[in-house]
């Protein structure tokens, strides 16, 4: 992947050039997407700069590049995975090329097809292409969103970057916390695309694009996440299982396109095991796998990271990660994240981005997607108890299976069922409601609303859940209900969060680039045409998957239960006086204006003595990075 940031003067600075030296800037502040090369291109009112990761063609495949006719030039940021399949079909076109990289694929393919070529990329990418002749700039973003992409604008310049902190050096003012960003955080785990966590910063949403022309800017969306309407595959349980088998073969392969090592993260679980198994068993691949492993072993996955190494004999290493770790690099994931986290987990993502690096690895495979996409996810199964408990809603019994789901939820000793009861027995009256499956997260994630100030609560507009489900479109409404919990998650969870703050940003903070074979959209949609027990057969998660994989497997992975990635939480108690002191004294806590002192005093007080519940520890580190954000970002 790469780094690039742009101008484009519009209204009454739509005539003149942007400054050379403020694009310098701007790249510049994300000079570890791309540390190996530097440049800027200018051309009348339009400004690109760009800093570069050199993965496929390292030395011909410099940017920012314009074609032989000076009428298009482009910055991008990923890969085009099927690149050499369509240069192919360019040359037979006649077309002729002066690099081998994929941007100048992507370069002739808008010059010959115009900005309808991107239905053709299977990649990750942000792209800005620059149309001389028609004075249009086009922003264009994936169809999951792996790759980010941001933008504002004011009355004489349209700016656009890889992530926010590239808009920084250009905008007039600090930027300041959005309440309704920051509203939707507090619910969701992210801002809802197209919203950040800053007033007046967007983000390119995935599978759409933002186009600028005559100072107006429109956005079309040329891919949406594809949702069954009750018609499914007709094939066999064994002709799907080999379908799938064959997809994920193939977009392996695809991933392992690079001119530089590729590696993968192994966690032990059964989706980045699969991946590792693919190429070892369908390319000629020396795989190395790079694995975390916790001081806790509540979070440890190691003997089953073990099992697969000892398996594959694949040349391996792993990074511990303690307690002490956690809080010491909190403000440097924040800064990265650009956002409030309310988990620890990306911390440790982003420690091994640097162990991979620090091993000569630029470029890693990892698991993600699988269980979005193929049904993995303990809150997919939790649906589903709920369902049945809603059968029965006075049930003291039918509650009591959750506890089977989530071993590690610290429940009060004898009153786990009314604790069950009251943590998942929202919306239990109305199963069959879109959002049924997610209201028992989004509402306990709320709870961290009560810490908010007078001032900024008295300030929260419309409850952002109703706003969303009002939202949904009459397809995802009608899905039956094991699609619309998948669509949901994937449109909030995962491109919001997951392939976010835990995912490209931890990856690229130490310039690594992140592939995710399980986010082929290939096997996305093929994976919508599946009914949902092939996904999930009663409770038994990613079945489908597992018969396709199980070939390769030790029978330990394949049917151990899904253990979900975490990391441990803040310690207040221990080391943490400093950072207590600067991010949430009352003088602090006060400064910003988000939170009301008095109640974050108290929980903060209630964190040392080691009392916190879930819902309760979740607020406090949404506190704690909200206050490093604010001053981060939003301070003079």
């Amino acid at each position: 992947m790469c780094g690039f940031a742009g101008i484009l003067g519009i209204g009454a600075a739509g005539s003149l050039p942007p400054d050379s030296e403020l694009l310098r800037k701007m790249a510049d502040t994300i000079v570890h997407r791309g540390p190996d090369a530097a440049a800027e291109y200018i051309d009348g009112s339009l400004g690109f700069g760009h800093r570069r990761l050199s993965i496929i063609d390292l030395e011909t495949g410099d940017q920012p590049m314009v074609s032989p006719d000076g009428h298009v030039a482009i910055v991008f940021n990923g890969e085009i995975f099927n690149y050499i399949e369509l240069r192919q079909a360019l040359i037979k076109q006649g077309v002729q090329f002066r690099t081998t990289s994929d941007t100048e694929v992507v370069l002739q393919l808008y010059r010959e097809y115009g900005i309808d070529f991107v239905s053709s990329l299977n990649g990750q990418f942000a792209i800005a292409i620059w149309d001389r002749r028609k004075q249009t700039l086009h922003l264009v973003r994936d169809r999951i969103g792996i790759c980010p992409l941001f933008y504002t604008l004011d009355s004489e310049r349209f700016l656009f970057g890889s992530e926010i902190k590239s808009l920084l050096p250009a905008l007039g003012a600090r930027p300041r916390i959005s309440i309704a960003g920051l509203d939707q955080l507090f619910t969701f785990w992210a801002p809802l695309s197209p919203n950040t966590i800053f007033e007046g910063i967007r983000e390119v949403s995935p599978g759409e694009v933002v186009t600028v022309a005559d100072g107006r800017v429109t956005i079309a969306r040329y891919w949406d996440w594809p949702l069954p309407m009750g018609e499914y595959s007709s094939a066999t349980e064994s002709e799907l299982t080999e379908e799938l088998h064959d997809l994920l073969v193939d977009s392996t392969r695809l991933r392992l396109r690079s001119d530089v090592p590729v590696g993968a993260y192994l966690s032990g679980g059964l989706d980045s095991s699969a991946i590792a198994s693919l190429v070892l068993n369908h390319t000629d691949n020396r795989l190395r796998t790079f694995s975390l492993t916790f001081d806790d072993r509540e979070f440890d996955e190691s003997g089953y990271q073990s099992a697969l190494v000892d398996h594959a004999q694949v040349e391996h290493s792993e990074l511990r990660i303690g307690r002490a770790q956690i809080l010491e690099n909190l403000e440097h994931t924040v800064w990265h994240t650009e956002m409030p986290i309310l988990r620890t987990a990306p911390v440790p993502m982003g420690l091994l981005s640097g162990h991979a690096h620090a091993s000569d690895f630029k470029v890693v495979l990892t698991g993600e997607g699988a269980d979005e996409v193929l049904g993995g996810y303990d809150l997919f199964k939790e649906a589903k108890v709920r369902q049945f408990w809603s059968r029965q809603p006075r049930s003291s019994v039918r509650p009591l299976l959750l506890k089977r789901l989530y071993p590690y939820l610290n429940l009060p000793a004898g009153k786990d069922a009314a604790y069950l009861k009251l943590f998942f027995g929202q919306g239990i009256e109305a199963p069959g409601k879109p959002g049924f499956s997610h209201l028992p997260r989004w509402t306990t994630t709320a709870k961290a609303k009560r810490f908010l100030s007078d001032e900024v609560l008295a300030a929260l507009g419309d409850d952002p859940v109703r706003s969303y489900l009002d939202s949904l479109s009459e397809p995802v409404c009608r899905t039956d209900s094991f699609n619309c919990a998948q669509f949901i998650e994937s449109k909030t969870l995962m491109s919001g969060y997951l392939l976010c703050s835990q995912g490209d940003r931890m990856l690229m903070m130490n310039s690594v680039e992140g592939r995710f074979p399980f986010l082929d959209h290939r096997v996305i949609e093929f994976a919508s045409t599946l009914r949902p027990e092939l996904k999930m057969k009663v409770l038994n998660e990613k079945y489908l998957l597992k018969q396709a994989v199980r070939r390769y497997l030790p029978a330990a992975i394949v049917n151990r239960h899904k253990q979900p990635y975490r990391a441990p939480d803040v310690n207040m108690s221990t080391g943490s006086g400093d950072l207590a002191a600067r991010c949430l004294s009352p003088e602090s806590v006060n400064a910003s204006g988000l939170f009301d002192a008095g109640r974050v005093n108290r929980l903060r007080n209630k964190a040392v003595r080691g009392r916190l519940s879930t819902s309760e520890s979740q607020a406090l580190t949404g506190i704690l990075t909200t206050q490093m954000v604010h001053q981060q970002f939003c301070q003079q």
